[in-house]
């Protein structure tokens, strides 16, 4: 079973850069989408962005296309997600997860049914 492992969560001032990795212990055979959910304190989780295994094409949560940008890195079989000029408001759980990439829905909301989990990382943003 493939494992997602992500990292470069932490504390941040408002208006900062941050890059989170998560890294997959294998490569997916067939097409899925990988990128982060996240969930804010007393809020309920929401699918953010995600990338294609294929042909590398993203698909973001309207609001936050611009200030957040997902790429990968195939011989790693990383994706990485820059979050840049972050707010309070992205303070969250941030965890990975991959799922079939014909389940991907996106617009002012991003959906996908997810097969894969990472354990999350906590991104805090001070005001």
């Amino acid at each position: 079973e493939v494992q997602l492992v992500e990292s470069g969560g932490g504390l941040i001032q408002a208006g900062g850069s941050l890059r989170l990795s998560c890294a997959a212990s294998e490569f997916f055979s067939g097409d899925y989408c990988i990128g982060w959910f996240r969930q804010a304190p007393g809020q309920e989780r929401e699918g953010i962005v995600c990338i294609s295994t294929s042909d590398g094409r993203a698909y973001y949560k309207t609001a936050l296309k611009g200030r957040f940008t997902i790429s990968r890195d195939n011989a790693k079989n990383t994706v990485y997600l820059q979050m840049n000029n972050v707010k309070p408001e992205d303070t969250a759980i941030y965890t990975c997860a991959a799922g079939p990439l014909i389940s991907v829905v996106a617009g002012t909301k991003l959906e996908y049914d997810t097969d894969y989990w990472g354990q999350g990382t906590q991104v805090t943003v001070s005001s």
